[in-house]
């Protein structure tokens, strides 16, 4: 993937400097053991919520703990498991078919290999950057997930319409190093203070920062 070049916004700093402030400890909450465990809980949390996966993959991964139990695991067993976390049948095809991918390809064990993980079904870029930045420390690519996405809009970053478009921008600007850090820390702070709706301004880290695009008719700070 290559960057677009365009200059870097004008309040990067001082937006970093306030996320870190907002988001001290960056993390992933999905719940997992292994990296079998993180990419699968991953793959699951699309159309869904951390909180809904990490209430399914105790059960999920009790009767199916590995790419090598998973990869005979019954499809109609598993999508009674996976229910609750929604278009739970795709779900399981795909759950099935990536332990089958990681036996036959990989020995069972999940490739830290960006180009590798995305021809796994289910797995877009989005997904692997987690996959690679938290089990393995590898800065393949910047995670962009809807909460990001808004984020950095309100920021002012930028104005794009997709998610693809997005991450070679911040590619481009931020210190390759941090790409996991960042991309965790902009999850947190869009689900628990940047919210999609009413978003908790007063006292956030990066208000002063901030030109809330979007947000009360603000408008982009140029």
């Amino acid at each position: 993937m290559t960057p677009r070049a365009v200059h870097p916004p004008h309040n990067l700093d001082a937006v970093l400097a306030g996320l870190a402030v907002a988001v001290p400890e960056p993390r992933c909450e999905l719940d997992y053991h292994t990296v079998f465990e993180l990419l699968i809980a991953t793959q699951l949390s699309a159309q869904s919520t951390d909180a809904m996966v990490n209430k399914v993959t105790p059960e999920l991964f009790r009767r199916w703990p590995d790419a090598q139990a998973m990869a005979l695991a019954d499809a109609a067993a598993m999508e009674d498991v996976l229910r609750p976390t929604g278009f739970f049948r795709q779900k399981t095809r795909n759950a099935i078919r990536t332990a089958q991918i990681l036996v036959d390809r990989f020995h069972g064990d999940v490739p830290p290999v960006l180009d590798d993980l995305i021809t796994l079904p289910g797995v877009a870029r989005k997904t692997a950057n987690v996959v690679l930045g938290t089990a393995f420390g590898i800065q393949s690519g910047v995670t962009v997930d809807t909460h990001v996405f808004r984020v950095t809009h309100r920021w002012g970053w930028h104005d794009e319409k997709t998610a693809e478009k997005v991450e070679p921008l911040l590619m481009r600007w931020l210190p390759r190093p941090g790409w996991s850090d960042f991309g965790h820390r902009a999850v947190l702070f869009g689900r628990y203070t940047c919210v999609a709706r009413k978003p908790r301004c007063d006292g956030c880290a990066i208000f002063g920062a901030c030109p809330r695009v979007g947000v009360d008719g603000a408008t982009v700070s140029t």
